[in-house]
């Protein structure tokens, strides 16, 4: 399905179906179009809302986790959300996790797929090779189980985005921010019924990071999707998706 993105007062999000509020968010080099299969099945029960994170936008002083914290508490005010279910992939899952420590009570359920939060692999974190096109799709494939789900338009985008400097600037910002904000004593705190699905060839945030989340957060199940690696929504998005329709189901 295509997604329909609106825009009001600087918000850039999808808002599709009606019911208790299901946010996603992307990962650093995620965007909108990675949740298609999960607003696909989720909106015929879920109201479905994606915020575009503003990664690339926000100024460099407040780029990194912080800023986007803050960016997703304005986002939630001015969709005046409560009783939510937060979903998130890569980066995406530890602003949500941050999140979820300061509104506990508003975050009702918590879904994490290859999270960022206690340790990971990634391209951000030093000055991506600007203008190598092979090192990029290298990178990119890397992230994927079946390198051919790194399709040339994605590839293409992540190159654009690499060669862009202040674009570069922020995602080196963003993710040295996530590299030093460790969770491992924060998580123990979140009660939130959580689901951990992980690719079992993640190469990001390998299999061992996924029984660490387990073992830390004390109300989580943790699921493992096999030839899949860092972006189960995307590699294998029905057993993504039965995963995550039967943890909503259950009461």
């Amino acid at each position: 399905m295509s997604l329909t993105v609106k825009e009001e007062q600087g918000y850039q999000y999808v808002d599709e179906g009606e019911g208790q509020p299901l946010i996603l968010l992307h990962g650093l080099f995620g965007a909108l179009s990675n949740w298609e299969s999960v607003v696909e099945r989720f909106s015929k029960n879920f109201r479905v809302l994606i915020p575009m994170l503003p990664i690339y936008t926000m100024p460099l002083r407040q780029a990194g986790l912080g800023g986007l914290t803050k960016f997703l508490e304005g986002f939630i005010a001015f969709a005046n959300l409560d009783n939510m279910i937060l979903m998130g992939n890569s980066l995406g899952g530890h602003v949500g996790l941050i999140y979820t420590l300061a509104n506990e009570g508003r975050v009702k359920k918590l879904i994490l797929t290859g999270s960022s939060g206690l340790f990971e692999n990634s391209m951000g974190g030093s000055f991506p090779k600007r203008g190598n096109y092979e090192y990029v799709r290298e990178k990119v494939k890397y992230t994927f189980y079946d390198p051919g789900t790194a399709t040339k338009e994605l590839v293409d985008e992540v190159f654009e985005t690499t060669n862009n400097i202040p674009k570069c600037l922020r995602i080196v910002a963003i993710a040295k921010s996530a590299q030093r904000h460790n969770m491992a004593k924060e998580i123990t705190k979140i009660t939130a019924p959580t689901l951990l699905v992980w690719g079992l060839n993640d190469t990001i945030t390998p299999p061992l990071v996924a029984h660490e989340f387990n073992k830390l957060m004390p109300n989580s199940i943790l699921r493992f999707i096999d030839k899949c690696c860092h972006a189960p929504m995307m590699e294998r998005p029905e057993k993504f998706n039965d995963m995550v329709e039967d943890f909503l189901l259950d009461k």
